[in-house]
């Protein structure tokens, strides 16, 4: 219960349906989602460790302001992380012909998504496009501060998956499966990063 809470609420706070500084009420949140108190409050605490909500005791808990330094941090690390898991899996020559047509759907969905204006599908195909090398990878470091950091950065994703510049990621996208297809590491990484630095461009 805890984690379907967590889930529809950083959703919400992704999307903007809970806008930067939008105070939160847990009595109301669980009445919305039709749970108790208790998964909802433990959910609440989650998303403040994510540094997507805050709390002051006695005070507030609201939404926190989408403010540049923060998730530039949080970016910096999940795009090292993503660019190391790539140039790894390459080196170890774990990525199968069935992963590269993984990555090649996941693109065709990404695209797919971006020509229909949907931000939601087209963050949720992007994720499963670098899904592939992480998962591959099969390295618990990398996977855990993936984990740990890229709720902060969720907002910033969704916003420029909105925008019509994204579609350049389509492109870079084939670039990277093709450096994996070749099987170099090198410059698979590098391509990795500069999309991931498309995001940062965009901050």
């Amino acid at each position: 219960m805890k984690e379907r809470a967590a889930a529809e609420i950083r959703s919400a706070i992704v999307r903007g349906d809970l806008e930067p500084g939008t105070a939160i009420k847990d009595v109301e949140l669980a009445e919305k989602l039709g749970l108790s108190r208790t998964p909802v409050r433990e959910a609440l605490a989650t998303l403040t460790d994510e540094g997507l909500v805050e709390t002051k005791a006695h005070a507030y808990t609201r939404v926190t302001a989408l403010e540049a330094e923060p998730v530039l941090d949080a970016l910096t690390v999940v795009q090292s992380m993503h660019s190391l898991a790539t140039g790894l899996v390459i080196e170890r020559e774990s990525l199968t012909a069935d992963d590269i047509a993984a990555m090649r759907a996941a693109n065709k969905a990404f695209k797919k998504a971006l020509d229909a204006n949907d931000a939601v599908a087209a963050l949720a195909a992007d994720d499963e496009f670098h899904a592939v090398a992480i998962r591959c990878c099969d390295n618990f470091a990398i996977t855990a501060t993936i984990d740990r950091y890229t709720p902060l950065i969720r907002r910033a994703e969704h916003s420029r998956f909105s925008s019509p510049n994204a579609r350049h990621s389509v492109t870079q996208h084939q670039q990277i499966i093709e450096a994996c297809e070749k099987g170099d590491s090198a410059q698979a990484a590098r391509l990795v990063d500069e999309n991931w630095s498309t995001l940062k461009e965009e901050l």
